[in-house]
């Protein structure tokens, strides 16, 4: 896990990538829902992925980088739908509302699939595709130029 500019452009890219798609589904929420953190939990989701999952996989070729950028943000989505619908188990649990853990963590998966539905609009899944399309493309000429 060396550090290198393909890392750490792809860390930041996918950190801007997910502040932008937080500003867009924060209006998709309920009215009063309580954010919270959600946004900053969001941006450094999105820097690890960038590090861990894109950064790694980056200096490979235009192609490649292309769908580089388009599975570090599907990643991105996935494990924030993921832990967005723990946070929420976790809320709704201390209210006692499970039976019991396996319940519990069903909730998980049931919650970040209604998260999913809530922001699958168009306008959110283009900055999903376009975003990493970018990012892929950013993070490809960030590991050529600086090896």
């Amino acid at each position: 896990m060396n550090p290198t500019a393909g890392r750490l452009v792809a860390a930041l890219c996918l950190a801007v990538l997910a502040f932008i798609l937080s500003g867009q589904i924060i209006p998709l929420m309920p009215e009063g829902t309580d954010f919270g953190y959600f946004t900053y939990v969001n941006m450094g989701l999105g820097f690890l992925v960038g590090w861990k999952v894109m950064g790694a996989r980056a200096g490979r070729g235009f192609v490649p980088g292309l769908n580089n950028g388009l599975t570090g943000a599907a990643v991105m989505v996935l494990l924030g739908l993921f832990l967005q619908g723990a946070v929420e188990m976790f809320r709704l649990a201390h209210r006692h509302v499970y039976d019991g853990p396996f319940e519990a963590v069903a909730a998980i998966f049931t919650i970040g699939l209604e998260y999913f539905f809530i922001m699958a609009v168009p306008n959110v899944l283009l900055t999903i595709a376009i975003g990493g399309l970018l990012a892929g493309f950013v993070t490809e000429q960030a590991a050529k130029r600086w090896k």
